[in-house]
């Protein structure tokens, strides 16, 4: 039972998947379906982070970063802006696990507990779209920019104006803590040099592969290297996003050859791919709604606007949030409630600002992604 709780995701688009099968029977086609690109570097990109994560690397990294700040409104900026960086260089996810922990000890242990809820929720928004700005940062922008062949300046070029602004309204969220002084936070985390710089370099080159720089094959060496020197890495990767994918390929390939889906799909975007990306993500997560849509339309600075600012909303808009629920419910069951209030009103917030500034951006040319 806990395993299907944790596993919600890939089971639903599994049973997703087998449906699409009845409409479409299994034949050659289906093999055109998977973007190996895609998986081959998320693959790298998820071993590299999960071998980072085992020595402790990211914990300790944070501590480093957050120790420098002397007041109460330093530490919160200090943790919202280590989770956007974070998040722009090792996933939303790998960001929140890192991170959460270490934010709860820290405002323990400066005696600010009762802001757990906020600085939670701030750092799930800083996850979510502190990523947009990287074509690593997160796994839709992992699939658009192979999908569509992005170039990587023109990537970041569409993502600058809804990066800019998010990290904007963040700090002016941040800068209404009081600016209170607060005891030194101690650094206790420790990681050995040796793996740290292997698994460095590891990521570096998943990292490459993602720009291109150096050919997908290299990409063995990730997988090759782990074997020898911490096979538990892989065995801790996220094989259940792996899976997601996987079975959302099948999916979306699927109803793409069914004609009357197709035009229905077709048809709904050609009045907004942005605004219809985003939506969906709200209901079945930015992740899958990259993978459906991008079956229906070659509009990818839309696309990939929409899904990256649909990461914020409700609850499953983005699966990290469902990360920073767990974590805040284990350490205050009790305040859920009001953790879910404060969740909601500013992820609606940031939705609603963001969705409207962009729309009427690409709707008068002025967007970069909107020629």
């Amino acid at each position: 039972m806990r395993w299907a709780k944790d596993n919600a995701v890939l089971l639903i688009s599994a049973l997703l998947a087998a449906g699409s099968a009845i409409l479409v029977p299994p034949d050659a086609a289906y093999l055109d379906y998977f973007d190996v690109p895609t998986l081959a570097t998320l693959f790298c990109m998820l071993a590299s982070i999960s071998a980072l994560h085992g020595v402790r690397f990211f914990a300790a990294l944070a501590e480093r970063i957050v120790g420098v700040f002397g007041s109460l409104r330093g530490v919160v900026v200090g943790f919202v802006l280590a989770t956007a960086l974070a998040s722009s260089l090792f996933t939303n996810d790998m960001a929140l696990l890192a991170l959460l922990p270490l934010a709860a000890l820290v405002l323990s242990a400066t005696g600010h507990a009762e802001r757990l809820a906020f600085v939670f929720v701030m750092m799930t928004i800083a996850a979510n779209l502190g990523g947009m700005v990287t074509p690593f940062g997160s796994p839709q922008n992992l699939y658009l920019y192979s999908r569509y062949e992005i170039p990587a300046g023109e990537f970041a070029w569409i993502m600058a104006v809804p990066f800019a602004a998010s990290m904007l309204l963040l700090l002016a969220l941040c800068l209404a803590v009081p600016r209170e002084r607060i005891a030194a936070v101690p650094v206790r985390t420790a990681f050995e040099p040796r793996p740290t710089l292997l698994y460095l370099v590891l990521f570096a080159l998943t990292v490459c592969m993602v720009l291109r720089i150096v050919p997908l094959w290299a990409g063995a060496l990730v997988p090759l290297a782990l074997l020898v020197v911490d096979r538990r890495a892989l065995a801790r990767l996220d094989w259940g996003l792996m899976g997601t994918f996987v079975a959302f390929f099948v999916f979306a390939g699927n109803l793409a050859r069914v004609p009357a889906v197709t035009q229905a799909f077709e048809s709904l975007l050609q009045g907004s791919v942005l605004l219809w990306s985003a939506l969906s993500s709200q209901v079945i997560s930015n992740v899958p709604s990259a993978i459906l849509l991008s079956r229906f339309t070659e509009n990818y600075p839309e696309l990939l606007v929409g899904v990256n600012i649909g990461g914020v909303g409700t609850l499953v808009a983005s699966l990290a949030s469902l990360i920073t629920l767990n974590e805040f419910r284990r350490l205050d069951r009790a305040g859920t409630g009001r953790f879910l209030v404060i969740f909601t009103v500013l992820n609606v917030a940031f939705f609603a600002v963001l969705l409207a500034l962009t729309g009427a951006l690409f709707a008068s040319g002025l967007h970069p992604g909107g020629g």
